[in-house]
């Protein structure tokens, strides 16, 4: 990314150097950036934020609202992804404290401690990536009142690196955590992300009841726009982007809680918590989907966070062609609530109003994101290996039912000619 001054009509020219030429003191320069090979396939406001890397994000999107950020002359969105030798125009920004050239600034005590936290927590390292066990409670970048999070502790503890994001988790989650090193590796698994395949994210996650749906994928789309009382809430809507999500039991602790694994098939805002509660068993410590009396009666447990940790995450490395996946052990505070349950939840109900959920109301459905869709590499290369394990030669398999039984061979059973014969009927 290079520096240069931008052919522009007179007096405007005029009016952007007398701002850019002195900015105020707390005020940063007007600035005209043209984008480099490193920077091809970013999100724009992922290019702002390194370029002000003091300024919330929140204003930044103020800025790409207002249309004070052009990229080529004109306005743009923060989802648009830049070229090289595309022209960004970045206005000037006041800042909340002074800004004082050539002074390096000493990160916080706060931010350091937090980068030695996550330097503890570290799960993979390489020269590529970084992998992180998150903990609960740590936001993953700064914005929204929040002054610091995981990205700023990182590149204050690194200083001489070029650190990104590779994904987000919520707040509140728990778990794996991908942070590239390389702008070629961060384009390469933003590349992984967009394909139907190209991640294994799986959670553990805590829901209220016994749930008793089995295997279930949940394919209900989400609607992420809408506001209540300020507050972005996600809901199940016709009208939604798709959104789908396997469940898998992991463990029953008697009707009070059941744990499970769930694997993203999308991987839209709030998806596990909007999905299990549109189930009917919402996610043990949800304060935004949950059950109030519930969340209320697991404290007593020792559940003091929502139960939802990122345990595992798998892909293939973009530079070597090779499967990778990483793993990060539940926390401390969640497997002392596993054992809790164990000791003591069989013979206790669980508290609250049970909702009904998809087993006895109309799930509201567009067409599946999952169909025609290629199962993941773990799953392919597993049915490989159970082909050649069958002798050359052998007969085929036959034909199973939906419930997993073989299909009917079009002759009745000893059971249904006796029955016939006693109930002429059937």
């Amino acid at each position: 990314m290079s520096a240069m001054s931008g052919e522009l009509p007179v007096e405007s020219a005029q009016s952007e150097l007398r701002e850019g030429a002195h900015p105020a003191p707390g005020k940063t320069a007007l600035r005209t950036e043209v984008m480099g090979a490193e920077d091809a396939g970013q999100r724009l406001d992922k290019v702002l934020a390194r370029l002000l890397p003091m300024v919330p994000h929140t204003r930044l999107f103020r800025l790409l609202r207002k249309g004070e950020v052009r990229l080529n002359g004109k306005r743009a969105s923060g989802e648009v992804r830049v070229a090289q030798g595309d022209v960004l125009r970045v206005p000037p920004v006041r800042l909340e404290v002074p800004v004082v050239a050539d002074v390096p600034r000493a990160p916080p005590r706060a931010v350091s401690r937090l980068g030695e936290e996550l330097g503890r927590a570290m799960l993979y390292e390489d020269e590529r990536l970084l992998v992180i066990n998150k903990p609960s409670g740590i936001a993953v970048h700064g914005g929204s009142g929040i002054s610091a999070g995981v990205i700023e502790a990182l590149r204050a503890a690194r200083p001489d690196e070029t650190l990104e994001l590779v994904h987000r988790l919520d707040r509140d989650t728990s778990g794996c955590l991908l942070v590239a090193r390389k702008m070629s590796t961060l384009r390469s698994l933003h590349a992984l992300l967009r394909e139907d395949d190209g991640f294994d994210k799986r959670y553990l996650v805590l829901v209220r009841g016994k749930w008793e749906l089995g295997r279930k994928r949940i394919d209900a789309p989400l609607r992420t726009d809408t506001r209540v009382g300020g507050e972005r809430t996600v809901k199940v809507d016709a009208s939604g982007k798709d959104a789908a999500s396997d469940f898998r039991v992991v463990q029953f602790f008697g009707g009070l809680a059941t744990l499970l694994e769930v694997q993203l098939i999308t991987g839209r805002t709030h998806q596990i918590r909007v999905h299990a509660a549109y189930a009917g068993h919402p996610v043990a410590g949800d304060e935004k989907y949950g059950d109030p009396d519930y969340n209320k009666q697991l404290r007593a447990f020792g559940l003091n966070r929502i139960f939802l940790h990122a345990h595992s995450i798998g892909f293939e490395d973009p530079a070597r062609k090779v499967p990778m996946s990483v793993s990060a052990p539940l926390p401390p505070e969640l497997h002392a609530v596993v054992d809790a349950l164990t000791a003591r939840g069989d013979m206790v109900k669980p508290a609250g109003v049970a909702k009904p959920g998809i087993a006895t109301a109309r799930i509201v459905r567009k067409k599946s994101p999952s169909a025609g869709r290629r199962p993941p590499p773990a799953v392919r290369a597993k049915a490989a290996a159970s082909r050649a394990k069958r002798p050359a030669g052998a007969a085929p398999r036959k034909p199973r039912s939906a419930a997993g039984r073989p299909a009917p061979s079009g002759r009745a059973t000893r059971s249904t000619r006796t029955r016939s014969r006693r109930d002429p009927r059937t």
